[in-house]
């Protein structure tokens, strides 16, 4: 009877533990189910110091936008274009901002991206400097001197357009690469090179705290110096009304920044960390904006790449327009 007894409270049991099994993969089943869905309604986007997706992401606008359709953003910042793509093509982000130069060496090794957007031309937002006690005062003085660039960037491209306003090629001097414009800067400071070439906020602060010459000032080289808003290929094939949202904020925001210079710069300042008075000088001597791609950014960007494929930048001929749908 005992044994009996016993037999019967081991099946009970077994069957007890395989049915709270069964409830317990249910359970994860679900978790892991609810996670991917709330993983989809995570939108990634990648920003640099101080340019419109950072404004975008004090005045919360996008999320705004966003909260009614269900969507959460995750803001990623990246310290230059070059790393905030390579954060696109890993899928760290979905969506992100990075300069024309930035994109051209992507499209050059073949990387998946896709444009989906512009900024308005900002051509004051680089440029080309020297120490005034250089003695340096023209850009034809610049023959056989070293020039510090981020290599490929939107400024490397207007000191060689500036170079060649002067009747050199980008033969004539020497380049040297820093890592990062913090580097950059720091070897200018430090007389390692005879100038330098920079972008926004980092030539702005130049500019303002150390007593330069801006050989560049007022000169465009017919260069508009476009950013650009980039997508991975998935998200801009499965998301394209996202896409188009996410781009109409962007410009929204920008209109907001353009009546509100001086709150721009107060926001931007107290989330960096940086002297507003750098701040407020780059964001008054521009005019923010965001469109679709055009014929006119596909014919400037592709003037770009050949310039880089004519100076070996990039090793072949590249057809920018592969991956800047007009839509």
């Amino acid at each position: 009877m005992i044994k009996k007894n016993k037999l019967i409270f081991m099946m009970i049991l077994s069957i007890s533990m395989i049915f709270l099994a069964a409830c317990g993969g249910s359970s994860n089943s679900e978790e892991a189910s609810t996670n991917n869905k709330a993983d989809k309604n995570v939108i990634k986007i990648g920003y640099q110091k101080g340019n419109t997706l950072n404004i975008l992401k004090e005045n919360k606008l996008l999320e705004e936008a966003l909260e009614s359709e269900g969507y959460k953003i995750e803001w990623k910042m990246f310290v230059h274009g070059g790393a905030l793509l390579e954060g696109l093509y890993s899928g760290a982000i979905d969506f992100g901002h990075a300069a024309d130069g930035s994109a051209i060496f992507a499209q050059a090794s073949g990387k998946p991206l896709v444009y989906v957007g512009a900024d308005a031309p900002n051509p004051e937002g680089v440029g080309l400097m020297v120490l005034k006690e250089s003695g340096i005062t023209s850009i034809a003085e610049l023959k056989g001197k070293k020039i510090g660039v981020l290599k490929g960037g939107n400024h490397h491209y207007l000191a060689i357009l500036a170079l060649e306003s002067a009747g050199l090629t980008a033969d004539d001097v020497q380049w040297v690469y820093p890592e990062d414009a913090a580097q950059g800067r720091a070897i200018f400071e430090t007389k390692q090179v005879d100038a330098l070439a920079s972008y926004d906020p980092f030539f702005a602060s130049v500019e303002t705290e150390l007593d330069v010459l801006t050989l560049t000032e007022g000169e465009n080289y017919n260069y508009p110096n476009r950013t650009f808003y980039f997508a991975t290929p998935d998200f801009y094939e499965n998301h394209l009304d996202l896409v188009k949202e996410i781009l109409a904020t962007i410009d929204e925001s920008d209109k907001w920044a353009n009546e509100n210079k001086g709150e721009v710069a107060k926001l931007i300042s107290q989330a960096l960390g940086i002297d507003e008075a750098v701040i407020t000088k780059q964001v008054e001597r521009r005019t923010f904006g965001a469109s679709g791609i055009t014929q006119e950014i596909i014919d400037a960007q592709q003037r770009q790449a050949d310039k880089y494929f004519e100076v070996d930048l990039i090793p072949a001929k590249l057809d920018v327009s592969k991956d800047m749908p007009m839509k």
